[in-house]
C-alpha cells in the first residue's frame, strides 16, 4: 500500500503543510507499530494498540525531527514533551517491544524543506537537549581529555554512578548489587541470585580464608564484603566517591574493616601486588576495547603465580559488531562505554600470557536481573521521583527496560572468563575438573 509519504508529489507541491502524525510517519521506515498521537490533534497507527506516544508539546517535535531515531525519541519522552501510554515510567518494557521493529529514517531534502514549511523555520532550530544528557564524544574530547584518560573515565563513572545512593538503594535492593544476579530458577527472589553471584564468583576463584583478593571496579562493595565474611582479606577499588563512602561504611557496619578496605581510587593505582586472586564484575564495560592489554596485563602483574582471576561484562554476541554504544546509551546512561564479543575478550586474556581455565554466557540472568530492577524501581517510583527528578528516574526506567529487550533477544550478553597466572614452568596449579558448584 503506498501512502503519502512515498509519494514525491506531495512534497513537491508548493504550500503543502503536513500535521505532525504525518511528519512522524515521514521519519519512520514502515508502518507505525502503535497508536502516535499529537497535540495537533492527528495520530497514525493503529487505533487499537494498547501502547501509545502522544507528542505534548512542540519542543517534542523537534528533538525528534532533529535527531530522528533512539536519541530524538529519548529527549522528547524524557524532557516530558512525548508521554507513554500503557505503561509505567519506570517499566516501558512492553512499551520497547511493541516498538522493537520500529526504524527511523533522514528524510529526503524535500521532505525536510516540506517539514521545515509545516512547523515553521523558529520550531526547527534546534533546543538545548534535557539536564540528563551528557556532551557528545568530540566535546568530552575537547574538555575532558583523551578517551579513557582516568580523568574523562572518572567524569563518566561521575556521571552514571553518582546520580545518589539512596536512589540505588531503591533500585538495586538491600545487596546494592549492580551487576547480573545468577539465578538457580526464576523463583528466586533478586536478593537470593545477587547472594548466589557472589558465591559462584568466589568459589570460581579458588578462594580460602587467609587469601587476598583485589577486587576492581567494585561498586558499593558487594564482593568485598561477600569475601571478607569468609575470611579473606580483600582491597577494593572505584571511580565514584558516593559509592566509596557507602561501602566503607557498610564494611564499618557489618565489622569487617579489618579484612575488607574500599578505597576511592583508579584501579590503575592500587600499588599492592601478589593477590591470590582477582575480580572485575562489570568494569570492562567501562575499559575501552583498545585498552583490553593494559587492562588484563594489570590483572597478571597484581596476581601470584598460580593466582586466579575471572572478568564478568556484558559483551556483543558476536565479534564483528561495532564496539561503542548507541546514541542514546552513551548520552544517558554509560558514557565513552565499549562492548566487544566474548571472543575478543578471550584473545586479548591469552595474549597476555594469562591462561583461560572456562567461559559461560549468563545471558537471560540478566534479562531477569533487569525485570527485577524496573519492578524495583515502579514500587519505589515516588521516592526515586522525589530523590533525582522525574527525568532521570525515567532515565532509568528506559534503559534498564531497553537492556532486559537486548538480552532476552540477544543483542548483547553476559559473559564470566575464568583464568590463571602461568608461572615460567607453565604447570597446572588447579584442581583437575572445576570445583566449583555451577
Amino acid at each position: 500500500m503506498t501512502t503519502f509519504k512515498d509519494r514525491s508529489d506531495v512534497f513537491a507541491e508548493l504550500g503543502t503543510k503536513l500535521n505532525i502524525a504525518e511528519i512522524f510517519e515521514t521519519l519512520i521506515d514502515g508502518p507505525v507499530p502503535i497508536r502516535f498521537t499529537a497535540y495537533d490533534g492527528s495520530s497514525t497507527g493503529p487505533q487499537d494498540s494498547e501502547f501509545g506516544l502522544e507528542i505534548v508539546h512542540p519542543r517534542g517535535v523537534n528533538y525528534i525531527a532533529n535527531a530522528p531515531g533512539d536519541l530524538g525519541m529519548a529527549r522528547a519522552y524524557i524532557s516530558g514533551d512525548m508521554i507513554a501510554h500503557g505503561v509505567h515510567e519506570g517499566d516501558p518494557y512492553e512499551l520497547l517491544k511493541a516498538m522493537a521493529g520500529l526504524k527511523f529514517r533522514r528524510p529526503t531534502a524535500l521532505q525536510l524543506v516540506t517539514i521545515a514549511r509545516s512547523l515553521g523555520w523558529e520550531l526547527l532550530k534546534p533546543v538545548a537537549p534535557p539536564p540528563q544528557e551528557a556532551m557528545p564524544r568530540w566535546r568530552r574530547m575537547a574538555l575532558e581529555g583523551l578517551l579513557h584518560s582516568k580523568t574523562r573515565d572518572a567524569e563518566a563513572i561521575h556521571h552514571h554512578y553518582d546520580v545518589s545512593n539512596a536512589f540505588y538503594e531503591h533500585v538495586l535492593g538491600p545487596s546494592m548489587t549492580y551487576t547480573c544476579a545468577v539465578y538457580e530458577d526464576e523463583n528466586w527472589t533478586l536478593e537470593q541470585a545477587q547472594e548466589n553471584k557472589y558465591r559462584l564468583v568466589f568459589d570460581k576463584l579458588n578462594l580460602k580464608p587467609g587469601d587476598r583478593l583485589l577486587d576492581i571496579g567494585c561498586g558499593w562493595g558487594g564482593m568485598v564484603r561477600y569475601a571478607a565474611r569468609q575470611g579473606v582479606k580483600v582491597i577494593g577499588a572505584t571511580l565514584s566517591a558516593e559509592q566509596a563512602e557507602w561501602a566503607q561504611a557498610k564494611i564499618a557496619e557489618e565489622r569487617l574493616s579489618e579484612l575488607a578496605e574500599v578505597r576511592h581510587s583508579d584501579y590503575r593505582d592500587i600499588a599492592e601486588g601478589e593477590f591470590d586472586a582477582v575480580s572485575s564484575i562489570g568494569l570492562t564495560e567501562h575499559i575501552g576495547v583498545h585498552n583490553y592489554p593494559a587492562y588484563f596485563e594489570f590483572m597478571k602483574s597484581k596476581l601470584r603465580v598460580g593466582g586466579t582471576f575471572l572478568n564478568h561484562s556484558i559483551t556483543r554476541p558476536d565479534n564483528k559488531h561495532t564496539s561503542k554504544a548507541g546514541d542514546f546509551i552513551d548520552r544517558y546512561v554509560f558514557p565513552d562505554g565499549e562492548l566487544a564479543g566474548s571472543g575478543r575478550i578471550i584473545s586479548e586474556i591469552q595474549n597476555v600470557g594469562l591462561e583461560v581455565l572456562h567461559e559461560e554466557n549468563l545471558r537471560y540472568h540478566y534479562a531477569l536481573t533487569l525485570a527485577e530492577w524496573c519492578d524495583n524501581l515502579v514500587k519505589n517510583w515516588d521516592d526515586c521521583v522525589a530523590e533525582v527528578g522525574d527525568g532521570t528516574a525515567k532515565v532509568w526506567g528506559l534503559y534498564m527496560a531497553g537492556c532486559q529487550l537486548g538480552f532476552e533477544r540477544n543483542v548483547v550478553q553476559l559473559h564470566q572468563v575464568l583464568g590463571v597466572k602461568l608461572g615460567d614452568d607453565n604447570a597446572w596449579t588447579v584442581p583437575l575438573r572445576p570445583w566449583w558448584k555451577a
